[in-house]
């Protein structure tokens, strides 16, 4: 019996102003099948339940992208964006399948990972998604990926300080990092504010939401550049996360 994701439409109408089209359901059935199926082989994901999976790791990873429930509207022409530690392609996989359009580089430190997303990227026709093996440390010193951005995402990788460190180097100029989180502090804020000013960045949204299905609390931050990252960011390998700013 093969798991069927839930359809949803009407949730999708609410919360963001927007519903699958029938190939972008079955691109998503497709990604879930196949990632339940990659499971078996990598530790891809503990999220497996239909239900769980939608808004985990399908609403979540687009709800990112649609602050105040409105898609960045960037993302309809041919922007650039990087997922910054993709794991099992979220949220990149989800963005690419919602905005055809832009041009996403799904980026990983594991090539088994890379490997596993490449093979769903073919079986799901999705042209305009490449992929990257690397520590984000060394890709955000390498020339022809440095400032090549409009867009960076990253979810469930380090401190918010940490993905602004890992995010702001690879940003041109106005561009957005999304960084994805559970639960966040006024402490927190502060910190990353801190780390941001020293990045080039300003924190533009801080935005708290819940979840349709199991209403928990969700956060998105929305830093935007503003001027230019120093170059000795980001740090060596290991430095940001020991060390972050």
């Amino acid at each position: 019996m093969t798991n069927l994701l839930p359809e949803m439409a009407e949730i999708w109408q609410q919360t963001l102003n927007w519903q699958p089209t029938v190939q972008q359901q079955a691109q998503f059935q497709r990604l879930y099948e196949l990632i339940l199926e990659g499971n078996r082989q990598l530790n891809l994901t503990r999220i497996t339940d239909p239900q769980e999976f939608w808004e985990k790791h399908l609403w979540d990873s687009l709800r990112g992208i649609a602050p105040q429930g409105q898609f960045i509207p960037s993302l309809q022409a041919a922007t650039s964006v990087i997922d910054i530690g993709t794991g099992a392609g979220f949220p990149g996989i989800p963005v690419i399948i919602t905005a055809p359009n832009c041009k996403i580089t799904l980026m990983d430190s594991t090539q088994k990972k890379i490997t596993f997303i490449k093979k769903i990227l073919t079986e799901l026709a999705l042209l305009n998604a490449k992929t990257l093996v690397g520590r984000t440390e060394e890709i955000g010193q390498q020339p022809q990926h440095r400032q090549a951005y409009d867009i960076a995402l990253i979810r469930a990788v380090g401190t918010a300080s940490v993905c602004a460190e890992y995010a702001l180097p690879l940003l041109k100029q106005s561009g957005l990092a999304v960084i994805y989180r559970g639960n966040w502090t006024k402490e927190e804020t502060t910190v990353l504010q801190n780390a941001v000013n020293q990045l080039g960045g300003v924190i533009e949204l801080i935005e708290k939401f819940t979840t349709p299905l199991s209403h928990s609390i969700r956060h998105c931050l929305y830093v935007r550049k503003v001027g230019n990252t120093p170059l000795n960011f980001p740090r060596a390998i290991g430095v940001p996360s020991q060390k972050p700013l």
